[in-house]
């Protein structure tokens, strides 16, 4: 794949009831604690649910969190001395993780769980539902941007996007496009939006303070992440890029987890695995905007204030994209998209 020369440089390590972390998986032999590389966005409700985690069992949860290619470059890097149990990434990266062998079969029951949103070889399950979408400074009239308005010159060097094939957000973008325009629409397109673009971003959720502050003025997002940013305090406003029609298209893009190949602490994270697919913590997913990933809980609703995901995409077309066969495809897609934007 190209440019994937990626390191953890950026990723933030935490550890939940712990004084002291290293980050890693092997710190700890007896036990009780495992490790989750994790993509940003589910800070907020990891912290939670990582503490009730402990208090139920006496595990401890350490998170590392970077963007979707990173983490699984870091557990490719690391597999001759596996750090990582549990891997929590977007798609089409987490089918990468697969056909790499960096996964092993959980047995862990995913029998709430439709078949769509799961590996039939129980090496990864959706763990919550999300959606791409973009995000705009308060001083953009975002309610009725289209594709071709963000290449008005007015936007040279105020807009930003994360970069395709290390971003599972960036990479959703040139997806989304894929379906809109066809592949070859989709980069003609991309070449004359490099006019405006700041650069590369490995990490999608690095701009959202960028795009608070009015550095950049649009940004790519995901509405989980950016909805829970917003009630945190963040000031930009969630929109999806309309067609020439009018018409507005966002693509599923859920929070895949699965048990890395060797994990160190195999039987804590099977049973953080069960936690975070149970219907109790299931059912707090709504509450940091994001979608439960249990049949049972689909139309759950959230307890506290603030839009829905639901309410967000209300009037846009969801796509569900064959991740397999992007994955299939991405090298090479990358390759052209890396071509076409001389970056």
């Amino acid at each position: 794949m190209a440019r994937t020369a990626l390191i953890l440089t950026s990723a933030t390590a935490v550890a939940f009831g712990l004084t002291a972390c290293g980050g890693t998986g092997s710190d700890a032999k007896d036990g009780k604690t495992v490790t989750v590389y994790s993509v940003d966005g589910l800070g907020d409700w990891y912290k939670p649910a990582f503490e009730k985690f402990k208090a139920q069992t006496g595990i401890t949860v350490n998170e590392v969190e970077a963007g979707s290619g990173e983490v699984v470059s870091r557990v490719e890097k690391e597999q001759s001395n596996p750090q990582a149990d549990l891997l929590v990434t977007l798609p089409p990266f987490m089918q990468k993780a697969d056909k790499s062998g960096l996964l092993q079969a959980s047995g862990v029951d995913t029998g709430a769980v439709a078949a769509a949103d799961k590996d039939a070889n129980g090496k990864w399950v959706s763990l919550a539902g999300n959606y791409l979408c973009f995000i705009a400074n308060p001083s953009v009239d975002a309610s009725k941007l289209t594709w071709d308005d963000l290449l008005k010159p007015e936007y040279k060097g105020k807009l930003q996007y994360s970069t395709p094939g290390q971003a599972g957000d960036g990479t959703a973008v040139l997806v989304l496009l894929q379906q809109l325009q066809g592949k070859q629409g989709a980069l003609d397109y991309l070449g004359k939006l490099q006019a405006n673009n700041v650069g590369p971003s490995s990490s999608t959720g690095k701009l959202q303070a960028k795009t608070d502050k009015g550095e950049i003025l649009v940004a790519n997002g995901d509405v989980q992440m950016n909805l829970q940013s917003i009630k945190n305090g963040s000031k930009f406003n969630v929109f999806f890029p309309a067609s020439a029609d009018g018409k507005k298209s966002t693509v599923s893009l859920p929070y895949l987890m699965g048990m890395t190949k060797g994990a160190p602490h195999s039987d804590a994270a099977k049973k953080l695995l069960e936690f975070l697919l149970s219907a109790d913590v299931q059912k707090t997913l709504p509450d940091t905007f994001a979608v439960p990933s249990r049949t049972d809980l689909a139309n759950a609703p959230a307890t506290g204030n603030g839009p829905s995901s639901a309410a967000t995409i209300k009037d846009v077309t969801v796509l569900h994209p064959d991740w397999t066969t992007v994955l299939d495809g991405l090298d090479a897609d990358v390759a052209a998209y890396t071509k076409a934007t001389g970056s």
